[in-house]
């Protein structure tokens, strides 16, 4: 059996080297005062693969396209099989690496290890950081929430004040007029296609070069050495299990936020960053009108250049780390500014709505009704019905209060009667109400629905919500649509539009349905800019499945006891 063995291994190493590279790779010698402080590069590379990891399998089930994007996000986290836990390994193993190779960086400026002849190692560091953070900037669009658009309008216009290259940043980058298709696809194929084969390259060339310079010793450990294998892998190796944990954990314990689906008209929103560009959003602020530049390109671009030279600004003999003050001095001072600038950020965002993925929201009653019903407290107020009628109880009227009416009609003798009042109920002072049947059949409706306990919340409905569902019933939207229920299912239910598309889409398909779906049957409309957007503000505001209404709340704490 172990001649076998052998003779296979034999074999392999004849055609290709392995055992070679391997006994060579383990058993390198490196100083003596190697440990636990350079346990970070391995850390960082362990981060990496599982970053790929989790990527490659978030692409088999993820739409790359704005709006499908967030649904299947939404389908891989609540559908898919561990669909969570992947989605939070590489959520927060983005963040983990951004740690970890800053504490490696950190680790070698304090130990002075990027001095001749690991100057090109050095600076190779500092790209492989950047193309970290660019991962990050990159990735933070991609969710098509509204927090990810929102902070990705913010990450174009800070490129776009690059002096001389902000014109070609902003067409590279597609976003030109605003954030869309284009924009999505460029962030997508270069945190996809262009960034890990970039990445994986400069990390076999960083390797490369630890090897050929070698590990730096501390000043007075130069030529006492040791094997790599078993003591700095075992090392290495529990380090990384560590990491692990502690990442799993977190895609386990923590959940990865998900906010509702982009909205370029919210303009309300107050856009974040991630916690790790936060000291950069902060700075922002110290810098106004034409300075601005200045904390968004200027500081940061110095910032960078200052790394790439250090090995060529400290070009002294090699110092133990308790007399190297200055270095200590710069790390202490920058993670001082750091804390500062984060924790101020944090401390002075205000606290926002951001109806985040699987959160009820309570409705009011109106919300509830089918359009027709909506349409018909248009109907109501255009009629002036409420100088004869009350809705509920309230100061003496010539006709009854509605609300309260004990003698509920059918919809049928309801529109014969507001056609002519005085043929129905002799003696009657209600005028004729002129409008076609289909708009008298809404007002009935409305009517029908009205109760002593909503009649107030009806009342107060607001005009977008009523005018728009005055613009969906004359255009009969609902012979291919659904609404709370009422309508035909030849298109999808339009409860929980705000969850799927944005008003900008919306509004674009009312305009021309072709340009999205070249095959539809949907007819495009000939709507004012004002009906188009009651209209759509109107769909926007219906609830999602999950919501639930101010009665249903009553019930639930009826059932649970807690009356």
């Amino acid at each position: 059996m172990k001649a076998l063995k052998q003779t296979l291994i034999d074999w392999v190493e004849y055609r290709t080297g392995l055992e070679s590279a391997v006994k060579n790779f383990l058993y390198e010698e490196i100083p003596a005062s190697s440990g636990w402080h350079q346990v970070f590069g391995s850390v960082a590379v362990f981060l990496f693969l599982v970053q790929a990891f989790t990527g490659l399998l978030l692409t088999f089930n993820y739409a790359p396209t704005p709006g499908e994007a967030y649904n299947s996000l939404k389908y891989i986290v609540t559908e898919l099989t561990g669909g969570r836990l992947m989605r939070g390994l590489h959520h927060w193993g983005a963040s983990m690496m951004i740690v970890v190779v800053v504490l490696h960086m950190t680790q070698v400026f304090l130990f002075g290890a990027y001095k001749k002849p690991r100057e090109a190692t050095w600076m190779l560091g500092v790209m492989l950081l950047l193309l970290t953070l660019a991962y990050g900037l990159t990735g933070y669009l991609l969710p098509w929430d509204n927090r990810a658009y929102w902070g990705t309008v913010v990450t174009t216009q800070i490129a776009s004040q690059a002096p001389l290259l902000g014109p070609y940043l902003t067409r590279l980058l597609g976003s030109e007029g605003n954030i869309g298709v284009v924009t999505f696809a460029r962030f997508f194929a270069l945190h996809v296609l262009l960034l890990p084969p970039i990445t994986a390259f400069l990390i076999v060339l960083h390797i490369y070069l630890v090897r050929k310079h070698g590990v730096a010793p501390l000043p007075g450990d130069a030529g006492i050495t040791k094997k790599f294998f078993p003591e700095q892998v075992f090392k290495d190796t529990v380090a990384i299990f560590i990491a692990f944990v502690i990442l799993f954990v977190l895609a386990v314990a923590v959940k990865v936020p998900l906010e509702r689906l982009a909205d370029p008209t919210d303009t309300s929103y107050i856009p974040r960053p991630d916690w790790y560009f936060l000291f950069l959003f902060q700075t922002l602020k110290l810098f106004r009108g034409s300075a601005e530049v200045v904390g968004s390109i200027l500081l940061p671009t110095l910032a960078v250049v200052a790394l790439l030279l250090a090995p060529f600004l400290d070009r002294g003999t090699a110092k133990r780390l308790a007399q190297r003050t200055v270095a200590v001095g710069i790390v202490g001072l920058a993670a001082i500014g750091w804390t500062g600038l984060t924790v101020t950020a944090i401390v002075t965002t205000p606290k926002t709505s951001t109806m985040a993925e699987g959160e009820q929201t309570i409705i009011q009653d109106w919300q509830e009704l089918s359009p027709e019903a909506l349409a018909g407290i248009g109907y109501f107020r255009e009629e002036q019905c409420s100088t004869c009628h009350n809705l509920t109880e309230g100061g003496s009227k010539v006709g009854p209060a509605l609300a309260s009416t004990a003698i509920r009609r059918t919809p049928a003798w309801m529109i014969e009667h507001f056609k002519s009042p005085s043929q129905l109920v002799p003696g009657s002072s209600m005028p004729p109400i002129h409008l076609s049947d289909a708009q008298l059949a809404a007002l009935s409706a409305f009517l029908l629905k009205l109760t002593p306990k909503n009649s107030k919340a009806l009342e107060s409905a607001p005009p977008y919500a009523v005018e728009g569902a005055m613009t969906y019933q004359a255009n009969q939207c609902g012979t291919c649509y659904t609404v709370n229920g009422e309508g035909m299912k030849v298109g999808p239910s339009l409860n929980g539009l705000f969850k799927r598309r944005t008003k900008e889409w919306v509004e674009k398909q009312i305009r021309n349905p072709k340009s999205h779906s070249p095959d539809t049957i949907m007819p495009s409309y000939d709507l004012s800019p004002r009906e188009i957007d009651q209209l759509v503000s109107y769909l926007f505001s219906l609830p999602h499945t999950k919501s639930i209404s101010i009665a249903g709340i009553e019930m639930q704490r009826y059932l649970q006891g807690q009356d």
